[in-house]
């Protein structure tokens, strides 16, 4: 951000960057791709974010008999959401500085008996997940992605469809021969959630009266040892098969699924992965559910944070009670690490130009969402809004600001105020996204980079 006179101009981070720092940017991109490649669901990007915290030297919270300051810790709940921590020089007690994501992304779940078949195919129904537009959904490639526990209890994992060579799922949609009728629809009718079905085969199996499902069990048998009762007891997500690419002739962006909100995921783990000392303790967190309200047993409503907290207050202090974790987390301040709507030029229409964000310029700190009149939102302090600005300022973060288009066109919510009712400072703070929501979204390398400086900003002294 720079001054001008008594106004106040958002300029471009690239044009902050000196050429060693401009390959910096474009090392960051090529990491960020291989981490999305590796995270296409919330299960698959928890094991990623353990995997490279375990590379770092983070070794798992119940291992630990005691917490000193420099120690890197971290704890998984359920396969689904994750915690990473550097011990502070004050002790947890005293509060934390945490950077919360979510690692659940739009998709499209299969259904609990979703095999049947029809017109000589076996195919999959689907149930979707999150806010998705979905004519986006159809007539694309899809992989699946998933866990599912067997009848005796072991566990078959699945990923087909994004390895080179790997086949795909396939969700058809009318040839425009024949779609007067759908044509006269909205775009949100013209595509139903039960017409989400994916072609998983046309090979016949036995002669039976379901050759065509019994085709595909048979191959689900052979390679993975399923029943088909164990699709019951299974999550298997179709997510978009494409891998992350660059785009533009200069390659300064990415195109990828699930940049909401893995984009924040990354930047906040790799800033942590940066923090050796901190005066309180940082936290990195990946949580589940967002998109579907943040409930359940992995979602930011859950305990599971406030009980992690007290574990690590027990470990220095020898008890904890939970009015000692209402404390800490009053004492703590979170930075909302969720992706902002960005400027689209092709629907300038939707949104406050004096108010939106901005491909490549910079991290964008976002007061309030909800909708229309800021329902839902956490609507953060001036004095928190202030500490931030002066703590990115010093660190020299390129910053910008931004809302969730024009008052009355819409609106959404982050994980914000689930905090902020823990009594703790909140403020979202995260990457700026075009087609947020859509099986490929875009994000500025430059903002990707600019986001991880302004999260270590943070740990280190906000």
């Amino acid at each position: 951000m720079e001054k001008s006179g008594l106004s106040v101009r958002y300029g471009l981070v690239w044009d902050s960057l000196n050429d060693e720092q401009r390959a910096a940017v474009m090392e960051v991109g090529e990491d960020y791709k291989r981490f999305m490649d590796a995270s296409k669901t919330e299960r698959l990007c928890a094991r990623e974010i353990v995997r490279r915290a375990q590379q770092q030297g983070f070794s798992e919270l119940q291992s630990k008999k005691s917490l000193k300051p420099g120690d890197k810790v971290y704890s998984v709940n359920r396969g689904k959401s994750v915690m990473l921590a550097v011990i502070g020089r004050q002790n947890v007690a005293q509060g934390l500085s945490i950077v919360g994501s979510h690692i659940d992304s739009p998709r499209l779940d299969l259904k609990q008996n979703p095999l049947y078949e029809d017109g000589s195919m076996a195919l999959l129904k689907t149930h979707y997940y999150g806010g998705v537009r979905k004519y986006q959904w159809v007539a694309r490639p899809l992989a699946l992605c998933g866990t599912v526990v067997l009848r005796d209890g072991s566990i078959a994992e699945i990923e087909v469809g994004s390895a080179p060579g790997d086949p795909v799922f396939y969700i058809s949609d009318l040839l425009p021969h024949l779609s007067a009728d759908q044509n006269k629809k909205t775009l949100a009718e013209g595509i139903t959630g039960e017409d989400l079905n994916a072609v998983a085969g046309t090979l016949p199996g036995a002669e039976t009266d379901r050759r065509f499902a019994t085709g595909v069990l048979r191959l689900l048998n052979e390679k993975y040892g399923m029943t088909e009762e164990d699709f019951v007891s299974a999550e298997l997500e179709l997510v978009p098969a494409e891998n992350a690419r660059d785009v533009g002739f200069d390659r300064s962006c990415v195109a990828a699924y699930g940049h909401d909100d893995r984009v924040c995921a990354y930047t906040s783990m790799q800033a942590l992965f940066d923090v050796q000392e901190c005066e309180k303790t940082a936290v990195a967190l990946f949580v589940d559910k967002e998109e579907v309200g943040s409930m359940g047993n992995t979602g930011m409503h859950s305990r599971y944070f406030a009980n992690v907290v007290g574990q690590m207050i027990r470990l220095q202090e020898g008890a904890c009670s939970g009015f000692d974790v209402d404390l800490a987390l009053a004492k703590s301040a979170l930075l909302s690490s969720d992706v902002a709507a960005a400027l689209d030029p092709n629907y300038p229409t939707v949104a406050d130009p004096r108010n939106a964000a901005v491909l490549g310029k910079g991290v964008t700190l976002v007061k309030y969402t909800g909708s229309r009149g800021k329902s839902g939102s956490n609507d953060a302090s001036a004095e928190f809004i202030g500490r931030v600005r002066r703590c990115f300022g010093e660190a020299g973060v390129v910053w910008q600001t931004g809302e969730l288009g024009k008052v009355d066109q819409g609106g959404g919510g982050t994980i914000a105020y689930i905090l902020a009712n823990c009594d703790m400072d909140v403020l979202d703070v995260g990457v700026p996204v075009l087609s947020m929501h859509a099986p490929f979204e875009l994000v500025s390398k430059a903002d990707v980079y600019m986001t991880i400086r302004a999260y270590r900003a943070f740990y280190k002294s906000c």
